[in-house]
């Protein structure tokens, strides 16, 4: 009998004795990223320690724009023909190309190989993928050819578009038939797409589930809109690189970016059983809703406190167990002052031991795929023991302890245990506790 053969028993004789004992455990054993500052999440990873920023002027098409900066992809260095048929990028908008090479990176990373898996395994091996607003360039694209007439619109015009794809993508280029399910929740998409996936994990659904997001929306539409908004930077144009400054004073906006970041989520038993790097673990999973406004949270932060609060309740440990937050701040000047307030509005006497950290200074905001690629850092530094910095900061002002420079997360031997917060347009929360992982 095959390996892997064997693992699927021992996860049938595990799977009731964990829900006579208690909840299952879902751990991290993979990841991929594509992002703006690497084609990988190694490359990522390292250059988010070393403080650098991957934000650039846009080009002379969307000249006559307040926002003149964005974190983009460079395309011809992703090598798309090395990944992907010429089929494949015709039925697949840029977004869930990301997805679909992000996903084959947390499989090679996780040591897991579908082609090699029993049809029962590919029953219990799911995705949960999802993308936050679609490319406007598709739309207005495909308008500007039925202009010309009606054949002129690509039959793939609608599938490409769906927020659903990425998912189905994965699934069916890997053959994955457990659950199947897509996240659109705008800039907590990422963050909910692995909640999702955890739960389905813990509740017996899965035993394996790839979960992320995909994003690419950096279109003149998609800036305009934005900007009308007044959400996006527009005060550093001629200086890209420090445009996007959580946590500053200066701060006067996001910078949008692109890309993609998924996870392999795997039930604990199951990744023992075949042997698999286990890089962290999710402890839980928080949601709210602000019923506030449909850009803005309220001042007093009562949405974001829920989320972190439900989330470390779902862990089932302590607030003073947390040592970091990665925060959603993005930039703008009101949301992350009241992220901050709400911080300390949960940790109280214990914020000042907290350390806090947002990377977007280095990749901008992926919108839909900003809570995943976010996540996937949280994992990392469980792993490497090291916390991501904020970068561009000149003059803090937030009452909370924000890591400027990479740092050692822990010199001793305890746990070290995190939040990842993600908030979007429509007052949607979402938080998520990770831990390093201990037997």
């Amino acid at each position: 009998m095959r390996v892997l053969g064997k693992c699927t028993i021992l996860v049938r004789q595990t799977r009731s004795l964990s829900t006579q004992s208690g909840r299952r455990r879902v751990v991290v054993t993979g990841s991929g990223a594509v992002t703006p500052l690497g084609n990988n999440g190694p490359d990522s990873w390292r250059r988010i320690l070393a403080g650098e920023s991957a934000i650039s002027r846009l080009s002379a098409e969307f000249k006559g724009l307040p926002c003149q900066v964005a974190a983009q992809i460079p395309r011809e260095k992703l090598h798309l023909d090395q990944h992907l048929t010429k089929s494949d990028i015709k039925l697949m908008s840029p977004a869930t190309q990301f997805a679909v090479l992000a996903a084959e990176e947390a499989l090679a990373t996780g040591k897991l190989c579908p082609k090699q898996l029993s049809e029962e395994e590919l029953e219990r091996f799911g995705v949960c993928v999802g993308m936050g607003m679609f490319d406007l360039a598709e739309v207005y694209g495909a308008w500007n050819q039925l202009q010309r007439g009606y054949n002129r619109v690509s039959p793939f015009f609608v599938p490409r578009l769906l927020p659903s794809m990425a998912c189905g993508h994965i699934s069916m280029r890997h053959g994955l038939r457990g659950p199947n399910h897509s996240v659109s929740t705008a800039c907590a998409t990422g963050a909910h797409a692995l909640g999702d996936a955890m739960r389905f994990i813990r509740s017996g659904d899965a035993d394996v589930m790839l979960a992320g997001s995909g994003e690419a929306c950096i279109d003149p539409l998609s800036i305009a809109g934005f900007c009308r908004l007044r959400a996006l930077s527009t005060a550093f144009n001629d200086n890209p690189s420090v445009a996007s400054r959580p946590f500053d004073k200066s701060r006067d906006g996001f910078v949008m970016g692109e890309g993609a970041a998924v996870l392999l989520l795997e039930e604990l038993e199951h990744a023992r059983a075949r042997g698999a790097p286990i890089l962290a673990e999710i402890l839980g999973y928080g949601l709210s809703g602000d019923a506030y406004h449909i850009t803005s949270p309220s001042d007093d932060g009562a949405g974001a406190t829920l989320a972190m609060k439900r989330a470390i309740q779902d862990a089932g440990i302590a607030p003073e167990d947390v040592t970091y937050v990665n925060a959603h701040a993005t930039s703008t000047p009101t949301g992350d002052r009241i992220e901050s307030h709400a911080i300390g509005r949960v940790f109280g006497a214990h914020t000042p031991q907290l350390r806090v950290s947002s990377t977007k200074g280095a990749h901008g905001h992926l919108l839909g795929s900003s809570g995943n690629l976010e996540a996937l850092f949280v994992v990392l530094a469980c792993a490497d023991n090291t916390l991501p910095p904020s970068i561009n900061i000149e003059h803090l002002d937030v009452d909370v302890n924000v890591v400027t420079k990479a740092t050692e997360w822990s010199a001793d031997q305890k746990r070290r245990v995190a939040l990842k917060n993600s908030f979007g347009f429509g007052g949607t929360n979402a938080s998520l506790c990770i831990a390093s992982y201990i037997e």
